[in-house]
């Protein structure tokens, strides 16, 4: 499997990414750990995972991921794979993660409780990479990069990055390390597919100037571009699940990945796959990291054999007449996800 450079790191990682977030709600342990193991087989030696996580968040299960990933991470050398996680910002106005008493805050007391955490259930002396789940544009941006500048000084964290952040945030990350002389991050961690195209817009440019990565997660979004949720939702699925008993915020959520834009762009995409005789799921991955800016695309699945079509986009590279196939369709449906 190709390996990439995350930003201007040390650190060299698979083109595709294993995320857990299925870990200890979608999959149980045992299935956990075969994903895990198939994807070491597959050559996939990079793994992200959050303090939050399982997705959805709850005060019950927070933690639970890091704590198998930590104890199939055991049994294999601690070299052999990296580790990326995440510590849980206050986003807010619109979630309260339910770790801390609901008041996480991306402060130097919050961030040592949770990298400390993170490491605890890990298992390990150090991460690899560690970024701020959302952001909090209403703090000094100086306050939370001391912090992690200290992380790396210590050798507790090894580069530093961003998730769910905008060209404002990372721009003004990046100016406030340069003018305070404090480490830079080396990643952005975004939703980003075939369904959602924003951050090509206005991100790419800062991150190609400013030699970042994107790591991309929900290249399939959401499972929407597999096409399960073309007649509807299927039962067991977790937008189905967030359609029927979530809160409000989920619904939200289901709404914006599960709408007839999205469905119909998805249908298009389907089709351009069968035309090139691959899975459309092998489509969306392959797409996913074909940007220059990428480093790894992050997948996630809940069942071991769902992992099979994802890495068959390995090395895969789509030809010019696919890729504005696939821009067309976007272009016909215009931001389907708002």
């Amino acid at each position: 499997m190709e390996k990439r450079r995350l930003g201007q790191s040390g650190i060299v990682v698979s083109e595709i990414c294993m995320g857990t977030m299925t870990f200890g709600a979608q999959s149980d342990r045992e299935e956990s750990f075969k994903i895990m193991n198939a994807a070491v087989e597959a050559g996939i030696d990079f793994f992200d995972t959050a303090e939050i996580y399982p997705v959805p968040p709850s005060e019950e299960l927070a933690g639970l991921t890091e704590e198998w990933l930590g104890a199939w991470l055991a049994d294999r050398p601690r070299e052999s794979v990296i580790i990326g996680s995440k510590i849980a910002g206050a986003a807010h106005g619109w979630f309260c993660p339910p770790i801390r008493d609901g008041k996480a805050a991306l402060d130097r007391v919050h961030l040592r409780k949770a990298l400390e955490g993170s490491l605890r259930r890990l298992g390990t002396d150090y991460l690899d990479l560690y970024q701020i789940h959302w952001p909090d544009h209403g703090m000094r941006a100086a306050d939370t990069l001391e912090v992690l500048d200290e992380f790396v000084k210590e050798g507790k964290v090894r580069a530093i990055g961003l998730s769910n952040d905008n060209p404002y945030g990372v721009m003004k990350s990046l100016w406030t390390s340069e003018l305070e002389g404090l480490t830079r991050i080396d990643t952005v961690q975004n939703n980003f597919s075939l369904n959602n195209r924003r951050d090509e817009d206005e991100l790419a440019e800062c991150l190609r100037r400013e030699k970042v990565s994107l790591l991309p997660y929900s290249p399939l979004a959401g499972g929407v571009l597999t096409g399960k949720y073309n007649d509807g939702a299927p039962e067991g699925a977790r937008f189905t699940d967030y359609i029927d008993n979530g809160g409000l915020r989920q619904k939200a959520m289901a709404g914006r990945f599960v709408n007839e834009k999205a469905i119909a762009s998805t249908r298009r995409f389907m089709e351009i796959a069968e035309e090139i005789g691959i899975d459309v799921t092998t489509l969306a991955t392959a797409w996913s990291k074909q940007h220059d800016y990428v480093a790894a695309t992050i997948v996630g699945v809940s069942k071991v054999e769902q992992l099979k079509p994802i890495v068959k986009a390995a090395g895969l590279v789509l030809d010019e007449s696919t890729m504005k196939q696939l821009d067309q369709v976007s272009k016909d449906h215009l931001y389907p996800m708002g």
